[in-house]
């Protein structure tokens, strides 16, 4: 916490800009050390918040010309003082600008080791960090509108309330243990029991919030799974809108599983179009088959292809039997050249869709259905509430109402009130484990180690 820390921000490679960043206590000095402004000031002389040109240098040797931004202490990304020095983009010139940095007394960064300094300096807290980093991997717009409310602070607010709420109720705990001489009435009042319904309620909705929050965030595992030569490597290319797999009229073209994402009406669709399942001596072939077979466990919605040009058969009933999930949609392919098809044997899918790849007819259709049998709320509705998309904040919100129901249970059943205190204590920590009030250095390890190094 106390080195001055360097890394590049921008993606390694060719680019217009480069970035490296600097934060800590000596970041003006090795800037002084190695940088020639054009204005002739000293970095002392600059204000905060202003973008300088000059030289970087390391003694006669020049480096780069590069415009440096100065922000100083305690209103930056860390609360430390900093330094961004926007130079030339390409491997070469970044790399010799952070070494020159380095070199002049910057410890190269950890990975997260920015945000992790504004986490512990206070400028944002856990949920906060976290919300960077979603920001980041964001798939779609949806989930970078649920992160940027995060980011904002809104699930740091929410927090903030329900333990406001649940400190009023633990300071009339506390004074009918400690001073009961005072004649305070044992039964809590019932201003602070709606408090305890209040967080129990709330709780129960960001529990409630994150199945959707997840999806948002993360997507769906979809395989496109069928016999040979039934359309999924066409179907994946009409919902791709590009030749991303092989077509032909070979069966067995795809041995191996290609996985796109794409963006569903908001929802992130991890689309994976896998080998055709049949019986086959084909070395390759097989273990294409084998993987196929996994998907069909693993994925979270199965689109099951079958050849509307023909009858079902043997092969289409064999994948049929493997189909353990009701996560399935039925997809009727070829319906350009269809015949009058007895899906009878197919049981188990409830939903049929009819498309043709080849002639490009109800594709839209059938993205439509896809998505409103995946999700049945609203998306833009979704975007606009507070939810969780979060493990960790769905398990301690998760103890926290364990905690009130226990209350509940104490003051139904008339047992001594020192044990509302207990879990009191237990639901009011657990809201802090959201924010990082109460946190690990394995937890912090485990959160940063996800971020890329200059962020």
């Amino acid at each position: 916490m106390y080195d001055t820390i360097a890394a590049i921000s921008t993606p390694k490679g060719e680019g217009g800009i480069g970035i490296v960043r600097i934060s800590g206590k000596d970041a003006f000095e090795i800037l002084e050390k190695i940088f020639k402004p054009h204005s002739k000031k000293k970095i002392s002389e600059m204000k905060t918040f202003t973008i300088n040109y000059g030289i970087l240098h390391n003694n006669d040797e020049v480096i780069d010309e590069v415009l440096v931004s100065i922000l100083r202490a305690p209103s930056t990304y860390t609360r430390e003082n900093m330094v961004e020095i926007n130079c030339h983009g390409g491997y070469i010139v970044t790399e010799k600008v952070l070494e020159t940095v380095l070199r002049y007394g910057a410890r190269h960064s950890e990975i997260g080791e920015f945000t992790r300094r504004a986490f512990l300096n206070g400028r944002i807290d856990l949920t906060q960090a976290e919300a960077v980093l979603d920001i980041i991997h964001g798939k779609t717009e949806k989930s970078v509108s649920l992160s940027l409310n995060q980011l904002r602070g809104d699930l740091k607010e929410q927090i903030a309330t329900l333990k406001k709420l649940l400190l009023d109720v633990a300071a009339h705990i506390n004074v009918v243990l400690d001073y009961p001489e005072e004649g305070i009435e044992d039964p809590l009042p019932l201003n602070l029991v709606d408090n305890l319904n209040f967080v129990m309620k709330t709780t129960d909705l960001l529990i409630g919030s994150y199945d959707k929050g997840k999806l948002i965030k993360e997507g769906l595992k979809t395989a496109i799974v069928g016999k040979p030569n039934v359309g999924k490597s066409s179907l994946l290319n009409s919902i791709l809108r590009e030749d991303r797999a092989i077509v032909t009229h070979i069966p067995g073209t795809t041995r191996d599983i290609i996985e796109e994402v794409i963006n569903l009406n908001g929802i992130p669709l991890v689309l994976i179009d896998t080998a055709g399942i049949r019986k086959t001596e084909d070395l390759v072939e097989h273990m294409g088959i084998e993987k196929s077979k996994k998907m069909m466990k693993e994925c979270e919605l199965l689109l099951f292809v079958i050849d509307g040009s023909k009858k079902i058969d043997k092969e289409d009933i064999a994948i049929h039997e493997n189909i353990k999930d009701e996560n399935v949609i039925g997809i009727i392919n070829k319906i350009d050249i269809k015949e009058k098809i007895d899906l009878t044997p197919l049981s188990k899918v409830k939903n049929w869709i009819e498309i043709s790849t080849k002639e490009n007819i109800g594709i839209e259709e059938m993205e439509e259905k896809i998505y409103s049998f995946i999700i049945r709320e609203d998306i833009e509705e979704t975007s606009q509430k507070l939810i969780i998309t979060n493990i960790r904040h769905k398990t301690a919100l998760e103890k926290t109402k364990d905690a009130i129901n226990n209350i509940f249970e104490t003051i139904n059943t008339g047992l001594p009130m020192d044990l509302i205190a207990v879990d009191l204590k237990e639901a009011l920590d657990s809201l802090s484990e959201v924010t990082g009030e109460i946190s690990s250095e394995d937890l912090l390890d485990h959160i940063f180690k996800n971020f890329c190094v200059g962020k």
